[in-house]
Formats: C-alpha cells, sequence, structure tokens
C-alpha cells in the first residue's frame, strides 16, 4: 500500500493549520486591498535606497531564481522525480498540486487585491514565498513519516521547515524590492492553507480507488 501523504500524527492540527492560514490569507488581502504603498510594518523591514549590498543581492537573486518559472519547474521535477524512485507515487502527486494549486491561488488573489508595489506590480501575495513554502510542507511531510514522528514532534518539523523556506524567499524578495514584507506573509499563509489541504485530498482519492479496485 503506498503510504499517505498527511500522515495521521499530523492530519488533525495540519488541517487546523490550513484553516489559519486561510484566514490570515484573506485578512491581509482584505487589509491591503488597493494599497500601493507600504504600511508602518512594511516599512520597518524594507532595505535601504540602495537595496541590498554585494554578495547578498547574489545570493537573494539565487533563491529568487528557485521561484522563477525555469527554476521551480526544475525543482519539481527533482520532488517528483525522488519521490517516484523512492515508490512514493502520492507524494509525487502532491508535489505537482500543491505546488501547482498554491501558485495558482496566489496569481488568483493579486488582481482580486489589487496591491501594487513599484507603480503597477501586483504584489499580494508573494507567488514565490508560496512555492517555497509549498515544497519544504510537501518535503517535511515526507520526514514525518518516514521517521514516524508523533504529534507535537511531527507539528514542529513541519513548522519549522515551512518557516526556513519560507523566510529565505521572504528575505530574497523583500531585499530584491520584489514584494513588501506582508506580502510573503500572504505567501506562507497561501502555501499553509493549500498544502495541507491537498495532502488530505490527495489520500481520500486514493483510498476510494483502492476501494473500487478491490471490489
Amino acid at each position: 500500500m503506498t503510504a499517505p501523504v498527511l500522515p495521521a500524527s499530523v492530519r488533525p492540527p495540519s488541517l487546523v493549520l490550513a484553516g489559519l492560514g486561510l484566514v490570515v490569507l484573506v485578512g491581509l488581502g482584505v487589509r491591503f486591498a488597493g494599497h500601493s504603498a507600504p504600511s508602518a510594518f512594511d516599512a520597518g523591514l524594507l532595505p535601504g535606497p540602495d537595496g541590498l549590498p554585494d554578495p547578498w543581492w547574489y545570493l537573494a537573486t539565487a533563491i529568487d531564481f528557485c521561484g522563477e518559472p525555469v527554476g521551480s519547474v526544475l525543482l519539481v521535477a527533482l520532488f517528483v522525480g525522488g519521490a517516484l524512485l523512492a515508490g512514493r507515487r502520492r507524494t509525487a502527486v502532491l508535489t505537482v498540486v500543491g505546488s501547482g494549486v498554491t501558485v495558482a491561488l496566489t496569481s488568483l488573489a493579486k488582481p482580486l487585491t489589487g496591491r501594487t508595489i513599484h507603480g503597477s506590480f501586483l504584489s499580494y501575495p508573494s507567488g514565490h514565498t508560496a512555492f517555497a513554502t509549498a515544497l519544504a510542507l510537501v518535503g517535511a511531510l515526507v520526514l514525518v513519516d518516514r521517521l514516524r514522528l508523533g504529534r507535537p514532534a511531527g507539528v514542529a518539523l513541519l513548522l519549522g521547515s515551512a518557516s526556513v523556506a519560507g523566510f529565505l524567499m521572504a528575505w530574497a524578495e523583500v531585499g530584491l524590492g520584489a514584494h513588501y514584507p506582508s506580502d510573503t506573509i500572504g505567501g506562507f499563509a497561501t502555501a499553509l492553507a493549500v498544502v495541507p489541504t491537498a495532502a488530505w485530498a490527495v489520500d481520500r482519492v486514493a483510498a476510494r480507488r483502492q476501494v473500487v479496485s478491490s471490489e
């Protein structure tokens, strides 16, 4: 039997976190709808007028590449390939569905929110941050299952992995002037809302197919 992508030990808290992520995503979207300037929270975290100094600018650019079309496709391909080699077909499906729905949702939310940066660039929520967080969550779910972690350790691993990946991409996006800090929080919340929900759905669909095939 193929291993579930949403281990039972973290299933309830993960779905609770998904609900909280949705609340944060919508709440911040309403708060910043139509805005074209940083909030007081954002202003204190933005880089200076000269941006990031070398070599930090190069590091931020490399991290940003992971969320660009070419970089993201390469990362998804690596995740899917690794999952298939390990015999984790559901993880392969979750990688594509989870990251795809996450990025699609950020793309849909941008024009709905209408928040802009640098005049006309739609910024909320950050798709790059959402994508990085989504992949981190997928990887963390695999580790929770492989290490057979209980609920406290499993949730800590999920949040820790998502936070590290989300923070690194958020730092790069804010440092490069592509997003306000609050945009990246919205991106993080998007992945938190989507990936556990997608994992639950993948397991449900797979379970139903197993029942049908056994009849």
